[in-house]
């Protein structure tokens, strides 16, 4: 149910990239997401196709900084919601070096209905 979307800038190899799509996996699963539920998309932009604030609420970012948006079923609890925040900049800190002040979370929640994983049904739809 979760879908992935991270943003970075060019310039990254594919095991990076990878690194970053299974570091966001592995903190989804750890709140309970389903088992095998991975669908990612990794993007990278140039330097005028990802536009950050280096220093929004006094955090400072560099080029390396990564946007991580996350599109699931609602009902997460507050320290679930922290609990994905912290496994994400955990795992990608463990597995590529992430520094933690470049890693940018967003949470879209909505209702379950408004998936269809094919063949044209709404799956979870009650």
């Amino acid at each position: 149910m979760p879908l992935v979307r991270i943003d970075l800038r060019s310039g990254k190899d594919a095991a990076y990239r990878d690194a970053l799509g299974v570091a966001v996996y592995e903190a989804l699963s750890a709140i309970g997401a389903p088992e095998n539920d991975r669908f990612q998309v990794i993007t990278e932009h140039d330097a005028h196709g990802l536009v950050f604030d280096r220093t929004y609420l006094g955090i400072e970012r560099t080029d390396d900084f990564v946007l991580v948006q996350i599109t699931f079923n609602e009902g997460r609890t507050l320290e679930q919601k922290k609990a994905l925040y912290e496994g994400i900049v955990e795992r990608m800190k463990t597995s590529v070096g992430m520094r933690p002040e470049d890693v940018f979370v967003n949470l879209v929640e909505t209702r379950k209905e408004n998936w269809s994983f094919g063949n044209g049904i709404a799956q979870y739809a009650p």
